[in-house]
């Protein structure tokens, strides 16, 4: 047996040395958790004391009758539909009363809750399946206010002496316009990443307009390109409106666009229209827009292409922009009118002469607003996009002549005129800027955090 041992010893040293260690190890913590307990004294028989006392039992069933007299004030909130009907509506608020529908149905007043476009924010106040109160806010009656006011249908229970009434009450009331700020950073376009960073539509527009003649958006828009914005917010009561234009002006913003920052501020100088101005009072509005249109996508640039009517590679001396018939059609500067009719591949086409011996075309016109020798104002409209003329689909044809050699219309916005603010307007500008501009700071500071932790869903 001995010399078996010996030799298990001899061919596997290593393995009887790991086992040797691990049962001492073992044994030593054994020893090390059962020594001090040895040495505790034995525990005294703990003193148990009983107490008894009577305690009132609570009236269970009483106050479960309470309970049930009591009435709950439900407040329910919703969207309306193009599909809804006063009883479809009235479900989705938790709504069972049979006398409220009949007075939606039939109340002059109460009766336009359902009426005009959908989407109005409904509100309704509910006891025990009992409508008590309904607020419906929707767009002002007139369309003239649709961006400053609403309309606000008030619809109440009256009860006297046991019997239950209707009354309704409608009024136009001033929106709420509160400042909101937002910031995004550009990873394949301006619209997305303003969608991404929830900004609505008519901001975006604006922004595209502020900066139009600072950037090309459609040549010069980098990835990792930013803006942050300061903007005025609608609101009907405290709630997001979800018609017209939910958001009014932006009041500032600034545009990071290859590492150059575009700051615009918007200010009024006493007795002049407000405008945007850059940090140093520099007016954004220049003498020739960057578009004749106001929101749209180009095309066609200045730049060689292929002719899609005459089938070949021909210079194209202007500025072609793609969007759906009827759409406005703005002078980009000051003119009169040169020219309003029909011209060969040009269609319904109008020239605009600007000073300075310079001249803008606008071809292939549905129609056409103004007339030869009329005067227009930057930003008048003179017609709409069409597809009259060497035209394959809708789309305007814009050029800019200058001693009637066409020239590349971004080149000439951004290198045009601008205005400057007199002294004192420019002090009272100033201290504007101090007041926005952190606001900026603070856009740009949230958008570089979320960017570093990565995207966040709330």
């Amino acid at each position: 047996m001995a010399s078996r041992i010996q030799a298990a010893v001899h061919r596997h040293p290593r393995r009887i040395s790991a086992a040797v260690m691990l049962l001492m190890a073992g044994t030593a913590v054994t020893a090390f958790g059962v020594a001090p307990l040895s040495a505790l004294p034995e525990a005294a028989t703990p003193t148990i004391t009983e107490f008894s006392q009577a305690l009132p039992l609570p009236e269970l069933p009483q106050q479960l009758a309470r309970l049930d007299e009591q009435s709950f004030v439900l407040y329910r909130s919703e969207v309306t539909r193009p599909s809804d009907t006063v009883d479809s509506l009235l479900k989705r608020l938790g709504v069972d009363d049979a006398a409220a529908a009949q007075f939606l149905r039939t109340d002059p007043t109460a009766a336009s809750l359902l009426q005009g476009r959908a989407g109005k924010l409904a509100q309704a106040s509910v006891t025990d399946g009992r409508l008590t109160q309904l607020i419906v806010r929707g767009p002002a009656a007139s369309n003239d206010q649709w961006d400053t006011h609403f309309t606000r249908l008030t619809i109440e229970r009256v009860e006297q002496q046991g019997s239950v009434s209707w009354k309704a009450h409608q009024e136009q009331v001033k929106l709420d316009v509160t400042p909101q700020l937002a910031s995004g950073t550009i990873q394949s376009s301006l619209y997305q990443a303003a969608d991404d960073a929830k900004v609505p539509d008519a901001v975006t527009n604006q922004i595209a307009e502020i900066f139009g003649s600072d950037i090309d958006f459609r040549r010069e828009l980098r990835k990792g390109d930013a803006f942050s914005v300061i903007y005025e917010a609608h609101t009907a009561d405290g709630q997001p409106i979800t018609w017209g234009a939910s958001a009014g002006r932006v009041l500032a913003a600034r545009f990071i666009n290859k590492d150059t920052t575009h700051d615009a501020i918007w200010f009024q100088e006493p007795g002049r229209k407000g405008a945007y101005f850059d940090s140093n009072g520099r007016s954004k509005t220049r003498a020739f827009l960057a578009s004749p249109l106001a929101f749209s996508r180009v095309t066609s640039g200045f730049a060689m292409r292929f002719h899609p009517v005459l089938q070949s590679w021909r210079a194209h001396l202007g500025v072609d922009y793609g969007a759906p018939t009827g759409t406005p059609v703005r002078s980009v500067g000051d003119a009169v009118v040169a020219f309003a009719g029909q011209q060969n591949g040009y269609g319904n086409v109008v020239h605009l002469q600007h000073a300075g011996d310079r001249m803008t075309v606008y071809a292939h016109l549905s129609r056409i607003d103004v007339r030869r020798g009329q005067r227009v104002e930057q930003g008048q409209l003179i017609g709409a996009v069409g597809a009259t003329g060497w035209a394959t689909g809708p789309h305007l044809h814009f050029e800019f002549k200058i001693a009637g050699k066409q020239v590349d219309p971004m080149v000439i916005a951004r290198a045009s005129e601008s205005l400057q603010l007199s002294p004192l307007a420019l002090t009272q500008f100033r201290q504007r800027v101090g007041t926005l501009t952190p606001g900026l700071n603070t856009a740009g500071e949230q958008r570089l955090a979320g960017a570093a932790s990565g995207p966040r869903f709330e």
